[in-house]
């Protein structure tokens, strides 16, 4: 005996229904006119339309929503990179400045140098938030920018080491190393601002 999936089944094909309603007796105990089976049938194809279409929207929709958090995820990323990359700089400048001030001591450079020190986790953090967020151009430009601002606190680092060991601020030749690593990272600043603008325009 030949069985066939039920009319209601995932399973089901048009075929199959007519096949099923080919061996259907009704309560009356006659078969069903073909008028009637043409109107099952109709009713199976227009539900499984139905059922296909929900499906589409329901997979289309999820995709939407995954892309709408990427995006979010890239704004905060890139925002954070770029907010830590000026912090660091601001620390390192405020540094120079008690270095240059006449007659400035060590106790008056400990607390900025302090304070540059410490800018440099949360910056070294954003780059590779945006790492994984990518693009990958994003990331790229998020490592030549870190690259810079590593030289940058190395030069200030090195300003201050021979400060305290001089017991004077004012050394010109560390200046001079500091404020190259100043002008040498804003190109890779302006290269990450427009990456970042690159990738989120590209999203919406």
């Amino acid at each position: 005996m030949t069985t066939w999936p039920a009319a209601g089944s995932p399973y089901a094909t048009v075929d199959d229904s007519i096949r099923i309603l080919a061996t259907t007796v009704r309560e009356d105990g006659h078969r069903p006119k073909p008028h009637e089976a043409i109107g099952t049938i109709g009713g199976f194809g227009g539900g499984l339309v139905t059922a296909l279409s929900q499906g589409l929207q329901q997979r289309r929709q999820r995709q939407i929503d995954r892309e709408l958090r990427l995006e979010e995820a890239r704004r905060s990323a890139y925002g954070t990179c770029i907010s830590t990359s000026k912090q660091v700089s601001a620390a390192w400048w405020k540094l120079a400045a008690s270095l240059r001030a006449e007659g400035s001591t060590e106790e008056q450079w400990r607390e900025p140098a302090a304070d540059a020190h410490a800018a440099w986790a949360p910056f070294s953090s954003a780059v590779a938030e945006v790492t994984v967020v990518g693009p990958a151009f994003v990331a790229d430009a998020a490592d030549a920018l870190r690259r810079a601002m590593y030289a940058l606190d190395m030069a200030g680092t090195a300003w201050h080491e021979a400060a305290r060991q001089a017991g004077v601020g004012r050394l010109e030749d560390f200046d001079a190393q500091y404020m190259q690593a100043v002008e040498a990272k804003r190109a890779p600043g302006s290269a990450f601002q427009a990456a970042a603008r690159r990738a989120l325009q590209a999203e919406s």
